[in-house]
C-alpha cells in the first residue's frame, strides 16, 4: 500500500485522492493502487508551529502518524500538505519507507516547464519563511519568486478565509496576485499550498499554475509500478 497523511486540510486530501483515482492508467477498480489515507485533521497548524518555533508538537505527531503508515505495511508515505514538508525532512530519518518528497519534486517539474523565467511561489507565510521551494528550486537553477508582502496577505486570505473556511475563493483578490506575477516575468506559478490546489479544480487555473499535488499524484502512481493516465475518461466501476 501507499500510506498518505492527510487532514491538513481535508478538502485538499479528498481532492489529492480523487486525482490518484483519476490519473491512473486503469480499465478496473483493481488496476488502481491500494492505499492508506490518514485524514489527520486534528493535526496543529503547521505555519503557526514555524512561524512560534514550537515544531515539536508537529513533529512528534507527523512522526507518529508515518510510523502507523509503516507499520501498517505501507511502502512508501505521500504528505498532503507543503508546509508540513517542513517536519517531513525531519522525521524521514527516523523511517525505514521512504517520504515521495512533493516540494522536491515539483521544483523539478517547474524548472523544465518555466523557460528559464522566473517561479512564483504562492504559498502559506510558513513555507515562504522556511524557503522549502526557493531552496529546492535553486537547486534545479531556477529562480523564484514570492509575492510582495501585500499580496501576500492575499494569499493567506484565499487560504484561510476562504478555502480553509468552506467560502468560495474571492478571484478578484486572485487576479490582483497574478498581474504582479505576470507583471514579475514569471514563465509559471506553482499552487504551493494544498487549499489554492482545490482552487485550481474549483475554477479551473490555466496551465501557468503548476499544482504541487498532482505532481505528488503522479510519482505516487509511478513509484507503485502504475502508469499514469495522460488523457481520456474516468474507468468505469467494475
Amino acid at each position: 500500500m501507499l500510506g498518505i497523511i492527510g487532514g491538513m486540510g481535508p478538502f485538499a486530501s479528498e481532492l489529492f485522492y480523487r486525482m490518484i483515482t483519476e490519473k491512473t492508467a486503469a480499465e478496473k477498480d483493481q488496476d488502481h493502487i491500494q492505499l492508506l489515507l490518514l485524514s489527520d485533521a486534528g493535526m496543529p497548524d503547521r505555519t503557526g508551529a514555524i512561524l512560534s518555533g514550537n515544531t515539536q508538537e508537529v513533529r512528534d505527531r507527523m512522526l507518529a502518524d508515518a510510523r502507523l503508515l509503516e507499520r501498517s505495511g505501507c511502502r512508501a508515505v505521500a504528505i498532503t500538505c507543503n508546509t508540513a514538508h517542513y517536519f517531513a525532512d525531519m522525521i524521514a530519518p527516523e523511517l525505514s519507507i521512504p517520504i515521495i518528497h512533493m516540494i522536491r519534486e515539483t521544483a523539478k517539474t517547474a524548472a523544465a516547464r518555466c523557460g528559464g523565467r522566473k517561479v512564483a511561489i504562492l504559498a502559506t507565510d510558513g513555507t515562504i519563511r522556511t524557503e522549502l521551494y526557493q531552496k529546492a528550486l535553486r537547486q534545479e537553477r531556477a529562480e523564484p519568486f514570492t509575492p510582495s508582502p501585500e499580496n501576500q496577505k492575499l494569499v493567506m486570505y484565499l487560504i484561510y478565509d476562504c478555502v480553509k473556511s468552506g467560502r468560495p475563493a474571492d478571484m478578484d483578490a486572485w487576479r490582483r496576485i497574478e498581474e504582479e506575477l505576470l507583471s514579475a516575468g514569471c514563465g509559471t506559478a506553482l499552487l504551493a499550498c494544498t487549499e489554492l490546489s482545490c482552487i485550481k479544480a474549483d475554477e479551473h487555473l490555466s496551465d501557468f499554475y503548476i499544482d504541487p499535488m498532482e505532481v505528488l499524484a503522479e510519482r505516487c502512481i509511478e513509484f507503485m509500478g502504475k502508469q499514469v493516465k495522460r488523457h481520456g475518461t474516468r474507468s468505469g466501476d467494475r
